[in-house]
């Protein structure tokens, strides 16, 4: 008598809730609905169980049948959550058993699901938590704690797959669950507020054109092809009405179209104008030591991976524990990996130290992000986000004129840009300074990447410019402009070349291009906002940085009252090659390195010099910060091979230093015990 009490009580909230939402909405969504009533697909039969109408078993079979088999069940098994609540038990016996042999959270031996990386989590443990309160499903006594958790995070430090296109929406269908279905008041309450504060996220870049098209921690190409009638697209035509109406329903916006959350702060939330910087998330280690302190070791780990933190050094040996405990590796997502099979768990840190350029860019947490928005105009980046290392799905910097995305794309350069790995938008990061509209992007790889195959002709620069969508296209020197209707935007591109008819640079050393901005509001006429572009004043240099033994790549903009500059600092080894740069070092030296054997080293390295290095000549051994830890003078007896006893140095990478009068011979050593 109490649960009917309570599911009449709760229902008569849903549709409370209902009436009071912008009226404009409910004309959308109920046109929404009805388009979907006419042109059914996997996702419209959601209104099928909402209007209490027979479902389309077809088409309901057809998700039924992939479950077992499909990577990301969950996008279905979100699905087929929310039509057993909305359809009062009549599909529970063609749904409930398909659902009862699939593991909901992570068990050894897992080759085919992904309970990790934000998205997934989200449907997994919200689906794992429905089944528990409305069919008795048996759950670790820790879900409910770890869901709060989860939920709590979310409205705290926002998300870690910040501004996604791709995976947002999913984290908003098992949101929408929780939000409209939980009977635990805390977890409907907590998943209400993280829903809202995703969609008002997604708005926070959204142009007056309807249009999303932003920074982002994880993302796909395609999502910046079209601006319309993309599974997003959907959720900001409901809440604002901007844009094309949608020609089909998607999967979160069946889900949007049948909540019962308030939706009107969201709504209100929208501004044509906007120009902020902020930072979401948390650093690692705050998560590691403070935030997720108290949950098991499984999930803490998942959590961490959640954020991208796989084989940061700091948490390398938590996830290799997980691998070992859990026999992950020959998972796809960790396949790569599978050669450190069998390695003692303690070495981990150290060869995720070792192999920095890649161990660490996965995460994307506690990013610094700049947004600039003018109508239909929007710039936003994240700053100084792991430069120089490899990238994974994250877009650091994206500017849109109203439906067309640009933005530099790091990495070898294909007739179709699109149909690069999902996994790797850029093989590098650049380094990115905003200030309002104008962003400063320069690369310069780490030479490390090479040990992992993103060998030179890999480390391109191209630039996304659909020209089809300008109005008009002017260029400038190394400057290119577009008009498209009211808004402008102008890229400095490092060179004026082309590969594969796409406007692109194959300098290996070191790239700088700038991105502007603006529109008829801000600058009047396309022909003042190229006459500002033309004042401006481009530097660019290398120099070698004597007291720190470092190579310095320095750029330089001035431009509409605004000057952004940034000074790039690396080790000895990542001197510039290309000879129309070299032309502009101070200091200048050739530069030739030298052999170091066996490497990686323990108690020993031989080194073998060239001819020209002469008795009396000094050799330096210093650390990846500076630090020398052996400085001798070269006997004339090792100068065929000089034997250096190691024994007393501690794991890492130790960089060593011959420098004649015309010379400097350099060498790395990796000492791994």
């Amino acid at each position: 008598m109490k649960l009917k009490f309570i599911i009449t009580l709760l229902t008569f909230l849903f549709f409370l809730n209902i009436d009071a939402q912008n009226p404009d909405f409910e004309i959308r969504r109920n046109a929404y609905i009805e388009n979907g009533f006419n042109h059914l697909n996997s996702n419209s039969i959601i209104f099928q169980a909402y209007k209490n109408s027979p479902i389309d078993t077809t088409l309901l079979n057809e998700i039924l049948n992939n479950i077992a088999s499909n990577t990301t069940a969950d996008f279905d098994i979100v699905k087929l959550i929310r039509i057993l609540f909305l359809s009062n038990g009549e599909y529970d016996n063609l749904i409930l058993p398909i659902l009862e042999p699939i593991p909901f959270w992570l068990t050894k031996d897992e080759k085919l699901r992904v309970y990790w990386s934000e998205n997934h989590m989200i449907m997994w443990m919200s689906s794992n938590w429905l089944l528990h309160e409305k069919y008795g499903k048996q759950v670790d006594d820790s879900l409910n704690s770890q869901l709060k958790h989860l939920l709590k995070l979310k409205v705290d430090y926002g998300f870690y797959e910040f501004f996604s296109s791709v995976y947002l929406p999913y984290s908003l269908s098992g949101l929408l669950n929780l939000a409209d279905f939980a009977q635990d008041v805390e977890i409907k309450h907590l998943a209400t507020q993280a829903a809202q504060k995703l969609l008002k996220d997604i708005l926070l870049l959204t142009n007056n054109q309807g249009v999303f098209f932003p920074t982002a921690g994880r993302n796909y190409y395609s999502k910046y092809s079209t601006p319309y009638n993309q599974n997003h697209s959907n959720l900001i035509y409901l809440l604002t009405g901007m844009g094309e109406e949608p020609t089909s329903v998607s999967h979160s916006g069946s889900f949007l179209a049948t909540s019962s959350i308030d939706v009107n702060s969201v709504i209100s939330s929208w501004t044509s104008t906007l120009n902020t910087n902020f930072t979401v998330g948390h650093s690692l280690l705050d998560g590691v030591n403070t935030i997720n302190k108290n949950i098991p070791l499984l999930s803490k780990v998942i959590f961490q991976w959640s954020s991208g933190a796989y084989f940061d050094p700091d948490v390398a040996l938590s996830t290799a524990t997980i691998l070992n405990e859990y026999n992950l590796w020959n998972h796809d997502e960790f396949k790569d990996f599978k050669d450190f099979k069998g390695l003692p768990l303690a070495i981990a840190p150290t060869l995720a130290r070792i192999a920095s350029s890649i161990s660490k860019s996965s995460g994307i947490y506690n990013p610094n992000i700049s947004i600039f928005k003018n109508n239909s105009v929007t710039l936003s980046s994240v700053q100084d986000f792991w430069k120089g290392k490899n990238g994974y799905q994250q877009f650091p910097v994206v500017a849109n004129t109203g439906t067309s995305a640009v933005f530099p794309i790091s990495g070898k350069v294909t007739e179709d840009l699109e149909n690069r790995s999902e996994l790797h938008a850029n093989t590098h990061l650049p380094y990115v300074k905003q200030t309002d509209n104008i962003a400063l992007v320069m690369y310069r790889p780490e030479k490390g990447l090479a040990l992992f195959g993103y060998t030179d002709n890999k480390l391109d620069v191209a630039l996304k410019w659909d020209a089809n969508t300008f109005d008009e296209i002017r260029e400038y020197n190394n400057w290119i402009l577009g008009r498209e209707k009211d808004g402008y935007i102008a890229v400095r591109r490092h060179c004026t070349d082309t590969i594969l008819n796409k406007i692109a640079c194959d300098n290996h050393d070191g790239q700088t291009w700038i991105i502007v901005v603006g529109n008829i509001e801000m600058y009047g006429s396309f022909d003042n906002f190229e006459n500002i572009i033309k004042t401006s004043i481009f530097e660019s240099k290398w120099y070698f940085d004597l007291p720190t033994l470092q190579w310095a790549y320095q750029s330089k903009i001035s431009i509409d009252n605004k000057v952004l500059e940034y000074t790039w600092y690396a080790d000895i080894f990542s001197f510039p090659t290309e000879k129309e740069v070299s032309t502009a070092i101070i200091n200048k030296k050739d530069y030739q390195e030298i052999s170091v054997y066996p490497n990686p080293a323990n108690t020993f390295v031989k080194l073998s010099f060239p001819n020209s290095i002469t008795k009396n000549s000094r050799y330096k051994i210093f650390n990846t910060v500076g630090e020398t830890v052996l400085e001798k003078v070269i006997e004339p007896t090792e100068l065929n091979n000089l034997l250096i006893n190691t024994s007393t140095f501690s794991n890492g990478l130790y960089f060593i230093n011959i420098e004649t009068k015309d010379k400097i011979y350099t060498g790395k050593i990796i000492i791994q015990k």
